[in-house]
């Protein structure tokens, strides 16, 4: 019984081996059988569109921050989130009870001074008054003194009546002369006095300006988008004017504000199409206009971006500020033209590969295509299609626009339903994945 055990698991073990010989057989000639094979694809007539892609953010055209320029305690808020709100309507009120005091007190010193300046007036005419005075007694010396000075020639009178006389003059000269001076001061005090009434009253206006400014009111008509303070908080506008409110003038009136990279912020106009995305609602398209391109530019690690702004109507409010946009902006259109897949131009047989080896030129780049294209001129390309004989032969051809994944054939020896090649796959390929899905040895043992 052991040796008819022995020579039936010979017989087994022989039996195992001619299939798994056969089996690598199979495989060995099949793949020298299929030495080359093509992945092809046909030429078709389609669109193409040549886009420019970017990210951005969707802000309202006009926003307007409400700050306060005076310091204070918030009494009270007339406006929250998404109020609708109009131009000079009170949205805050910051307590007023000291600006109140500072008006009181500045209107009481404006009464002080022109009380003041009433009474520098009246001492100013009793100076006049008193000039008038001096001068006439300067008159009435002078006449005694005339009068008296051919009397003292002939000796009708003593010479002690004729210095009384000159003395009684000069006196009367230095009295006018002191109320010239009383005069002049008098005038003096009179401006000095007008002076402060309008300092005073300055002051009155910038308390009174203080008091409107506790008053906050919204400058324009719009939509409160945010809200930074409460009830009892303190704003302090030392140093700067504290934001309050942030209103969006027209919220159906929304822009997107893209950093569009330099390599290719030169092929976009104003006017151009663009549509663009939100995560918000994924399966709707919105649509806008390019309105501006900012020539201020933008370097975030040392990457170099523009702001192109795109105009968008949003009457159904759907878009709100903040939100991130997937833009494309649309550079260029074609309808009805030959297109092929850019896989068909990143194409080179092995044969092709081993030649730009030695020497030739290498292949071309889909990318560096796409940053080269000027609109209508074109640019050369080469494609790979089957001859009868099943070689692969080049194709100079004349390239467009793409998008990307296809490209516009200008010209070119190629025709709509044609066959480009797009891969090449190998017998040796074909060979791997078989091998790695056979089962194993030990398996086949068992």
């Amino acid at each position: 019984m052991d040796k008819r055990k022995k020579k039936y698991l010979i017989a087994i073990v022989i039996v195992i081996l001619i299939l798994v010989g056969g089996f690598f057989l199979y495989q060995w000639a099949g793949q020298k059988g299929s030495n080359q094979k093509f992945r092809l694809v046909k030429v078709e007539r389609g669109e193409v569109d040549l886009i420019v892609t970017a990210t951005g953010t969707i802000n309202p055209v006009i926003n307007v921050l409400v700050g306060s320029q005076v310091s204070g305690t918030i009494k009270a808020l007339y406006a929250d989130f998404n109020s609708q709100v109009k131009e000079g309507g009170v949205i805050a009120q910051i307590d007023p009870a000291i600006f109140q005091a500072q008006v009181d007190q500045a209107k009481a010193n404006v009464l002080t001074n022109q009380a003041n300046l009433l009474n520098a007036k009246a001492n100013l005419e009793n100076s006049k008054a008193n000039l008038v005075k001096a001068e006439i007694a300067v008159v009435d010396a002078k006449r005694t003194l005339d009068r008296n000075l051919p009397l003292v020639e002939k000796k009708v009178i003593a010479q002690a009546t004729m210095d009384t006389a000159q003395t009684s003059y000069d006196t009367a000269v230095a009295q006018k002369d002191v109320a010239k001076a009383q005069v002049e001061s008098a005038m003096s005090q009179v401006e000095s006095s007008k002076a402060q009434v309008e300092q005073t009253k300055a002051a009155l206006n910038l308390a009174e300006t203080n008091l409107r400014y506790a008053t906050i009111r919204s400058p324009v008509n719009g939509t409160v988008i945010s809200r930074n303070v409460d009830v009892g908080q303190t704003v302090a506008a030392s140093l700067q004017a504290p934001t309050l409110f942030t209103i969006a003038k027209d919220l159906t009136k929304m822009q997107v504000d893209t950093n569009v990279s330099e390599a290719d912020v030169g092929r976009i106009t104003v006017g151009q199409d663009a549509t663009f995305t939100v995560d918000a609602y994924p399966g709707r398209i919105f649509r806008g206009k390019v309105s501006e391109i900012r020539n201020a530019p933008i370097i975030v690690q040392n990457v170099v971006t523009y702001d192109v702004v795109i105009q968008v109507d949003n009457q159904d409010l759907k878009l709100k500020p903040g939100m991130t946009a997937n833009v494309s902006v649309m550079i260029a259109h074609r309808e009805g033209v030959l297109k092929i897949p850019n896989a068909a131009l990143r194409f080179r047989p092995e044969s092709a590969k081993k030649e730009t080896g030695k020497g030739s030129s290498p292949p071309q780049k889909v990318g560096d295509q796409v940053k080269s294209s000027q609109g209508d001129q074109g640019r050369p390309g080469k494609i790979w299609i089957l001859s009868k004989e099943g070689k692969p032969t080049p194709v100079s051809i004349v390239l467009g626009i793409t998008d990307g994944t296809f490209s516009e054939v200008m010209s070119g020896d190629l025709r709509e339903g044609g066959e480009v090649i797009v891969e090449e796959t190998s017998g040796k390929k074909a060979s791997a994945q078989s091998s790695a899905s056979q089962p194993s040895m030990k398996g086949i043992a068992r």
